[in-house]
């Protein structure tokens, strides 16, 4: 009996609750390659959580680091205060790091151009969100077609596909989700900003969207709060 060969795909894992549904997603169809970012974030101890998550899940990492906080204007990565229970989704609020989605999938581009590899999943999401404007679907859209007029794998019949599986769910809905695929969320780290001990804060947006999750999806929340 032959086995059947799953396809590759990269999935951008962050190690917080939504890449880690997504890799769980990805897992059932395809081999994975997890890319991990360091990109001078305040909040590194999504780092750990997301090799932890891969490891668990015995697939490859890719660790690439640049320093995103050589621009600033962002709470994640500059000296900036990170907002606590805010109106979330009002504006556009200061803990966006500006063309980072950009960034993330240009690296997964790069890196899938050169192992030819033609999905790539994100964990976007565009209901329960801070209104980053780079979770949106026609940003997605938008550089899914970049990518395959501006690739050289991309000129035959295969084409890129990025894949968001997440993106028209509320957070409760992803929890459910991801339960039903036995996603850990214990190992996930969502907080903005951490104690010095990696416990959450309970107040930034990450907190606050991730508890109300758990609790629309009648889930406990397995989040260490400080």
């Amino acid at each position: 009996m032959s086995v059947k060969i799953k396809k590759q795909c990269i999935v951008l894992l962050s190690g917080g609750l939504d890449s880690a549904t997504v890799l769980n997603i990805a897992l059932e169809n395809y081999d994975v390659t997890a890319l991990i970012f360091d990109y001078g974030q305040r909040h590194k101890f999504e780092i750990s959580a997301a090799k932890k998550i891969a490891e668990i899940a015995d697939i490859p990492i890719k660790l690439i680091t640049i320093d995103l906080g050589q621009f600033g204007n962002s709470a994640l990565t500059d000296n900036i205060e990170v907002p606590k229970n805010q109106d979330i989704g009002k504006e556009v609020p200061i803990t966006y790091v500006p063309v980072r989605n950009t960034i993330f999938l240009s690296y997964a581009l790069a890196y899938a151009e050169v192992n030819n590899i033609f999905d790539i999943f994100i964990g976007v999401n565009a209901l329960d969100y801070s209104g980053y404007p780079d979770c949106r679907p026609e940003f997605i859209e938008a550089f899914e077609k970049m990518a395959n007029e501006g690739t050289k794998f991309a000129q035959g019949n295969d084409k890129i596909k990025i894949h968001t599986p997440l993106i028209s769910l509320t957070k409760a809905e992803i929890i459910l989700a991801g339960t039903k695929l036995n996603v850990d969320y214990k190992l996930t780290h969502s907080c903005y900003d951490p104690s010095i001990d990696g416990l959450s804060c309970g107040e930034c947006d990450a907190c606050i969207l991730r508890k109300e999750g758990f609790a629309s999806a009648g889930i406990n929340d397995p989040t260490n709060y400080i």
